[in-house]
């Protein structure tokens, strides 16, 4: 009998979470084969088998497990069933539950697919054509029952046939991740002196460049062009002139950064994230879209390691994706400074002393008062402003023009 420990999965993460199982109790697992979720108060991993054999379940769904803890034990000596699946030709172990998953079977389980919905909630989804978005789950982390789907079916229209008025609570346990956006959040705010400075920028420019290359960009580089590209090496400029953004108290010491880690704000299904693009300042518009869409996707599926987290020098977020004008981004710790992007947004301005349309947007940096004065935050705010409405500086920061005049 082989004992499956909970492994370390980072140097101040003492405890995880058994999110969800992945295999049931008494299943023939193969090496290697993906047996269930852990999350951890930074990301969420797997857990894989080391031998082949009988699976037996000692900690149930959302419980908290310690580090080495015992999660199940595997019976290797047991015989393989038949008919067991065999396991994928070195394939990759992120492939394992899609091979799992490829095995015929009359209704698929909630580990064999993307819906969490007990079998028999399935089959009546499918067999009176709801749609999961339509049916409230109200089992273990959101999953569907039966009565559930009766329930949405019995009241079309009404979000898990909630009656009118209701007045019921719902109590659900907080995720390791959200505790630890929740305490992160108060200690920012409790142990920096925070301020916020705003300004606007005129996206005229970068929105004519879009495009005009867009299609030519994906072409060459597979990736879209985003703004994030265009926001990244502005950052990357203005932190390289303003070092002080840049830079972390420790102790009694100032810590400068020569490199630019920029840190990407992203709303995952468990929370917010903020994965980080390594030596941004050395990388090209399409390798930052490119890195930009590898950790999105990562967000999303919840496969981020704590690594890809770990670190970053400043922070940006985009409150315009979901329709925020304008709001006060809050710090990163242990970072000094974050820049929050909003909705764009056609306002009249004056133009050269005429009022036009222009496609505007609000920029808010947090910063910590602490380490950053009020002519740094200002001063760096206003050259992001300036590299974004004229996008020809970002190439190396400074005005062809006036390189070649050496003015």
């Amino acid at each position: 009998m082989i004992e499956i420990k909970v492994p370390t999965v980072g140097e101040s993460i003492s405890e995880v979470t058994l999110v969800k199982w992945l295999k049931k109790e008494g299943d023939y697992v193969n090496r290697d084969e993906v047996i269930c979720e852990l999350e951890s108060e930074k990301a969420t991993f797997e857990l894989n088998a080391e031998q082949a054999g009988i699976l037996h379940q000692l900690a149930q769904e959302n419980a908290v497990l310690n580090i080495g803890d015992v999660a199940c034990t595997i019976d290797e000596t047991a015989p393989k069933p038949e008919g067991a699946p065999a396991p994928a030709p070195q394939a990759a172990k992120a492939e394992a539950p899609k091979a799992a998953a490829a095995a015929p079977a009359p209704t698929p389980t909630p580990a064999q697919s993307d819906v969490k919905a007990t079998p028999v909630a399935q089959a009546i989804m499918s067999d009176k054509q709801v749609k999961p978005s339509d049916v409230k789950g109200s089992g273990s982390l959101g999953r569907i029952l039966k009565h559930d789907v009766l329930d949405a079916i019995a009241n079309p229209g009404r979000k898990g046939g909630a009656e009118a008025f209701s007045r019921e609570d719902k109590h659900e346990r907080m995720s390791n991740l959200r505790k630890t956006i929740s305490r992160r959040l108060v200690e920012a705010k409790n142990s920096t002196a925070m301020l916020t400075t705003f300004n606007e920028v005129d996206m005229t420019r970068i929105m004519e460049i879009r495009k005009q290359y867009k299609d030519n960009f994906k072409e060459i580089h597979g990736v879209n062009l985003g703004f994030m590209s265009f926001f990244t090496k502005a950052v990357c400029i203005a932190l390289q002139e303003w070092p002080a953004v840049n830079a972390y108290i420790s102790g009694d010491e100032l810590v400068y950064h020569e490199y630019c880690d920029i840190s990407i704000a992203v709303s995952a299904p468990k929370g917010l994230v903020v994965p980080v693009i390594r030596n941004a300042e050395s990388l090209s518009m399409a390798e930052i879209e490119q890195k930009v869409v590898e950790l999105a996707k990562k967000a999303r599926d919840n496969k981020l390691s704590p690594d890809e987290m770990a670190g970053g020098t400043f922070t940006i977020t985009n409150g315009g994706v979901f329709g925020s004008l304008m709001s006060t981004p809050i710090i990163n710790i242990p970072q000094s400074a974050i820049l929050g992007m909003h909705k764009i947004q056609d306002r009249p301005v004056a133009i050269n002393g005429k009022v036009e349309i222009r496609p505007m947007m609000y920029l808010a940096v947090s910063y910590d008062h602490r380490i950053i004065d009020g002519r740094e935050s200002v001063s760096f705010l206003v050259r992001v402003k300036e590299l974004l409405e004229s996008p020809d500086l970002l190439l190396f920061g400074k005005d062809p023009v006036k390189t070649l005049l050496e003015i």
